[in-house]
């Protein structure tokens, strides 16, 4: 089970720099535009077209939605 654990704290750990990434690449998108943040690609674009679908798919979304907080949601920080 250390194993397990061990994979777990990785994975966590990994979401969380991704999740950082995703957001320094938003605000720079943001503050330089998309023109100048060729190495974030089209971050924006592509957040917003996932919120788009979202909203798009009504209850389907809305549950979507309500499982990827519940996940995010479970995650401890200790």
């Amino acid at each position: 089970m250390k194993a397990f654990d061990t994979i777990k704290s990785w994975t966590s750990e990994f979401i969380d720099i991704a999740m950082l990434f995703i957001a320094v690449g938003v605000l720079a998108q943001i503050i330089f535009g998309k023109g100048n943040t060729w190495f974030f690609g089209n971050i924006t674009d592509n957040l917003m077209s996932f919120i788009s679908s979202m909203g798009n798919n009504g209850l389907v979304g809305l549950i979507t939605l309500a499982v990827i907080l519940a996940v995010f949601g479970k995650r401890s920080t200790a």
